[in-house]
């Protein structure tokens, strides 16, 4: 068993990147541990709470684990990026969150990677799938598997292909050849730091979540910090600026999966904020969106009109301000107070 034909197999399965690495500790976990210990996780419990222990070594989710095959499933599409999308009306969604969720589309082809490789192991073996809601330090798996390096917007990237990549890994007790991680070739590029409209990315300590939009869009419940409201643009769900700004996506290459493409694209403020809370779950179902929950994708949506200051949005503002959520009333005062006029 090799790691060349473990690549195989995963194109086989539908992924564009493979790798393996040994199922050890990684380096990476003091990082990481360096990482929570400041606080620059906010208020994600699941990566501070006893989970975070678990992510020091892969054998705690598979006591049998010898090798960690990583897989990447491209996402890229041939729709616009936020550096070439200006269009104030309408509503920004991370485009990872544009079509069906990514947890089932990685499960179901690490489904198929297992199952043919155990057509070809030549003897059973116990594995495990993970995608990213299992405690294990994926991307610094995936960067010694040799897919890409971690790049200065912590995302992972590939020399080649960009850093538009799903991950998924999948734990065996078969002993398979590790690959050998690639250099870092940020080398002294900026970009994606002084691109942060939030000035989310620290220089020698990565990304601080409590000033992410990705954090305040989908993970954080409740209010938004004042002071970060107008950094945070038109995004109602996510951010992909860091990515969109690298050089090394600019000859990133599109996915012909059509589970992918946007069910829609760059919605209009104005709808968002009028749909009911069932119209909301049933035009979002089966995406990443419901994550954000109803409350939170309007209080994000009131942000968003307020950081347009079109005068077009009082109206379904006033509507939000009377809500009985009492989040989602406060932002809508706070985005009134921005429109011309005030």
């Amino acid at each position: 068993m090799t790691a060349d034909h473990i690549r195989e197999l995963a194109r086989r399965s539908g992924f564009e990147l493979a790798g393996v690495a040994a199922a050890v500790p990684a380096e990476d976990r003091a990082r990481y541990r360096k990482w929570v210990a400041a606080g620059l996780a906010g208020k994600m419990g699941y990566l501070t709470d006893w989970r975070a222990a678990l992510r020091d070594d892969p054998r705690n989710l598979l006591p049998s684990a010898r090798s960690v095959i990583c897989a990447g499933k491209l996402y890229q599409t041939p729709w616009p990026h936020t550096t070439r999308f200006h269009d104030v009306d309408r509503a920004w969604i991370s485009r990872y969150a544009w079509g069906e969720d990514y947890h089932d589309i990685v499960r179901r082809g690490l489904e198929r990677l297992d199952g043919l490789l155990r057509e070809t192991a030549g003897a059973p073996y116990e594995s495990r799938i993970c995608v990213d809601t299992a405690p294990l330090l994926e991307r610094s798996y995936a960067r010694l598997a040799g897919l890409g390096w971690i790049g200065r917007n912590t995302c992972l990237i590939n020399q080649q292909q960009g850093s538009w990549f799903f991950l998924g890994e999948l734990l065996v007790s078969i002993e398979i050849a590790p690959d050998a991680p690639p250099p870092d070739r940020c080398g002294t590029c900026m970009r994606c730091v002084e691109a942060c409209p939030t000035a989310a990315l620290v220089p020698g300590e990565g990304l601080d979540a409590t000033r992410c939009i990705s954090y305040f869009t989908i993970e954080l419940r409740g209010a938004i910090p004042e002071e970060q409201r107008a950094g945070i643009g038109a995004h109602v769900f996510g951010c992909d600026i860091c990515q969109d700004v690298c050089p090394w996506n600019g000859r990133a290459p599109a996915t012909p999966d059509p589970a992918f493409a946007p069910r829609r694209f760059a919605p209009r403020l104005e709808e968002l904020a009028a749909i009911p809370q069932a119209e909301f779950r049933a035009m979002f179902r089966g995406t990443p969106l419901i994550r954000a929950r109803y409350s939170g994708f309007l209080r994000n949506v009131a942000v968003a009109m307020g950081n347009a200051r079109h005068e077009k949005f009082r109206a379904p503002l006033e509507k939000l301000a009377e809500s009985e959520d009492t989040v989602v009333a406060g932002h809508a005062r706070w985005a009134l107070h921005r429109l011309p006029g005030i």
